[in-house]
């Protein structure tokens, strides 16, 4: 929940994918050098589709498109630029926590990207290499010779990435959401990462307005995930619930992360009821983050 001055206006890096290339498209399976002729990789493939094709789970696409319900497993993580609560600094903890739930989307809080705090490291970069999944940036502020923000990390490529911002203090950090467009199946979705203001109800009040204001009404379904910094009994969660689903049905303490005692991340969705929620639950993670991370296990059940 760190501050610092906002210096510059967003600017979004490109997508990375799974071995933290710049470029934003991957080879999407393995060939063998000595397989490269055209012709054996497509005999390859569609032997490997037909082989595979009945055993996959409910989520594959038929003639019509796609077969429902889709599932998905999400985490939120205010990664505290990495820093645990032994104060020390260690991406690949946090990488091995990521991949050991396998989620299909990450959203993260609290990234340093190239800042002098945290070594000049890309943090994104090196968590979406060392986890295999592409990973997206969004620029909250200029802090430390880099940058300060969010990010989200996703199975499924990121197609589209926008950064909104929210109200705020001008002169102070201020906050935003990143959204990421993404398909499973011909299936359009959005997964969005925010954190609200840490100390003033009124900003943070403001803030989920224009949560609702930007996405409420939209067409497309959407997960949103973040450090809400407010407790399931606040005005702005209340506020937020008229609009959004949420995937916590009871409080669930995150922070502090050594003994939580107050419930500060959250997952929602949206239109409520497009999606069920199938599990919700707080890692048991006291060491590498000042937050506890959420997982949440949702199912997509089509439009209502």
């Amino acid at each position: 929940m760190s501050e610092g001055t906002f210096l510059g206006t967003i600017s979004v890096c490109s997508t990375l994918p799974v071995a933290g290339l710049i470029n934003s498209e991957r080879v999407s399976s393995r060939v063998n050098a000595n397989e490269l002729d055209f012709g054996v990789v497509v005999q390859k493939t569609l032997l490997m589709a037909m082989v595979f094709v009945p055993f996959l789970g409910t989520s594959l696409v038929r003639g019509d498109d796609s077969l429902l319900p889709i599932q998905l497993k999400v985490l939120s993580y205010n990664i505290h630029h990495g820093e645990g609560t032994d104060s020390k600094l260690d991406l690949n903890r946090l990488a091995k926590i990521i991949q050991k739930v396998d989620p299909d989307l990450v959203a993260l809080q609290e990234v340093d990207q190239n800042t002098r705090r945290t070594g000049v490291v890309n943090q994104i970069e090196v968590l979406a290499a060392q986890t295999g999944l592409f990973g997206q940036f969004a620029k909250q502020l200029d802090y430390g010779g880099g940058e300060y923000g969010q990010a989200i990390l996703s199975k499924h490529p990121i197609q589209a990435f926008k950064v909104h911002w929210l109200p705020g203090e001008p002169d102070r950090e201020r906050r935003i959401v990143g959204v990421a467009e993404f398909q499973i199946h011909g299936n359009t979705f959005l997964f969005g990462t925010t954190h609200l203001h840490h100390a003033r109800v009124d900003l943070r009040e403001g803030q989920t307005r224009e949560l609702d204001r930007l996405f409420a009404q939209g067409t497309l379904p959407m997960i949103l995930a973040g450090d809400f910094n407010a407790s399931p009994d606040s005005q702005a969660i209340q506020m937020l619930q008229q609009e959004w689903r949420m995937a916590t049905s009871e409080p669930m303490p995150t922070f502090p992360a050594e003994s939580p005692t107050r419930q500060l991340d959250y997952v929602v969705v949206r239109p409520a009821n497009s999606w069920r929620i199938v599990k919700a639950m707080v890692l048991d993670e006291p060491l590498a983050s000042d937050h506890r991370p959420v997982l949440v296990e949702l199912e997509w059940l089509g439009e209502n």
